[in-house]
């Protein structure tokens, strides 16, 4: 926060050792543009399940998830340089792009054959601090942008403070478009991921299940590589040889692995990442560190906003976990919603038929546990 009118704060680029200070060393990695920084950026944002036949072994979730993550998630994290993941990010913007055309067009083909739920308009219900954490989550990318900056050509503060102010603008809009249409749909059945409301006959839908799985592998790596950074700066000194490279890279997607393989509902998962990880990366850290470290006064406008956000962050970590934990949502992965059934559906524009519809949704909803 508050670049503007603190320049003299800051080191000048073009000083070797002042980017060594800022960065991890890239001297000897390619270079990206600032088109490519943005894409990376914001395919870290944007960046879950695919939706298929659970009783076929073949084109089961499990098998799906283990065929994928050896034929294209491990070999696009093996990449040392973070600049050759910029076409990457460029292809996952646009397929996530193509998502959103498909949700906004089902939110006028299909929203009004969706009954609404009584309380579907009430603002900031109790549990509103869940989603400020799931949306804390869904725009954190804290934890590549040293990375992305020092892939820069040419990396300045005045150049990566347009990309991150850029890159975020996109990230909002998009994110604010995908929740407003899909709320819209399905009011107060909209699943935490929002492909668990559509229908599996819905061709169009289908499509975009297997686009939003193209997403999710090519946004994955950008995310190892981060991680993989961490460990060979904290553990081995900043560098590490093709056989370490390797080795870490294979453990890190295998836990990765093995933890989406144990769990299918996306919405906890999202809960407990923005309580316990978003909210201190974006509220909490950030804050102490400037106040510990800022010589401004205290009146100061960026010392006021540390300030309010620190006390913030710590409500949401703290609120949001408890809440995660005592009121988990429902999660209704690979089931049928109730308004898919041709008999259902055929009554969706009946008012009457509200109490019974909403009855046989908690049915389906409470048989898979």
């Amino acid at each position: 926060m508050g670049y503007q009118g603190r320049q003299r704060t800051v080191p000048l680029q073009g000083d070797l050792d002042d980017r060594e200070t800022l960065v991890s060393a890239h001297e000897n990695k390619g270079k990206s543009c600032q088109p490519t920084a943005v894409f990376n950026v914001v395919n870290s944002i944007i960046g879950s399940g695919i939706i298929v036949d659970p009783e076929n072994l073949f084109i089961g979730r499990h098998f799906i998830i283990v065929l994928s993550t050896i034929s294209f998630t491990l070999p696009l994290s093996l990449y040392r340089d973070i600049a050759k993941l910029g076409k990457i990010s460029f292809i996952s913007t646009v397929l996530t792009t193509l998502i959103l055309g498909i949700v906004i067009t089902r939110v006028i083909s299909l929203g009004p054959n969706i009954p609404k739920t009584e309380d579907a308009w009430v603002f900031a219900k109790p549990n509103a601090i869940q989603a400020i954490g799931v949306m804390s989550f869904a725009l954190i990318c804290h934890h590549n942008c040293f990375l992305v900056y020092g892939s820069l050509e040419e990396p300045t503060v005045a150049k990566w403070s347009r990309i991150i102010h850029m890159s975020i603008l996109v990230s909002v809009f998009i994110c604010v478009l995908f929740a407003t249409c899909g709320y819209l749909t399905f009011t107060g059945f909209t699943q935490g991921d929002l492909f668990e409301n559509y229908c599996r006959s819905d061709d169009l839908v289908t499509f975009g299940r297997f686009c939003y799985g193209i997403t999710v592998i090519l946004t994955y790596p950008i995310e190892c590589f981060v991680t993989r950074e961490v460990i060979a700066n904290v553990f081995f000194g900043g560098n590490l040889s093709s056989v370490f490279h390797i080795v870490i890279t294979v453990v890190i997607i295998t836990v990765a692995t093995l933890v989406s393989l144990l769990i299918d509902c996306l919405g906890i998962v999202l809960e407990l990442n923005g309580a316990l990880c978003a909210a201190p990366l974006i509220f909490i850290i950030p804050s102490a560190c400037y106040l510990k470290v800022s010589e401004e006064p205290r009146t100061h406008l960026d010392k006021i906003m540390s300030c309010v956000l620190l006390p913030i962050g710590a409500v949401v970590m703290v609120c949001g976990f408890v809440m995660a934990i005592t009121n988990p949502q429902d999660c209704t992965h690979g089931q049928e919603m109730f308004y898919c059934f041709p008999d259902n559906f055929s009554l969706t524009n009946n008012s009457d038929s509200y109490f019974q519809l909403t009855t046989q949704y908690s049915i389906v909803n409470t048989s898979i546990f």
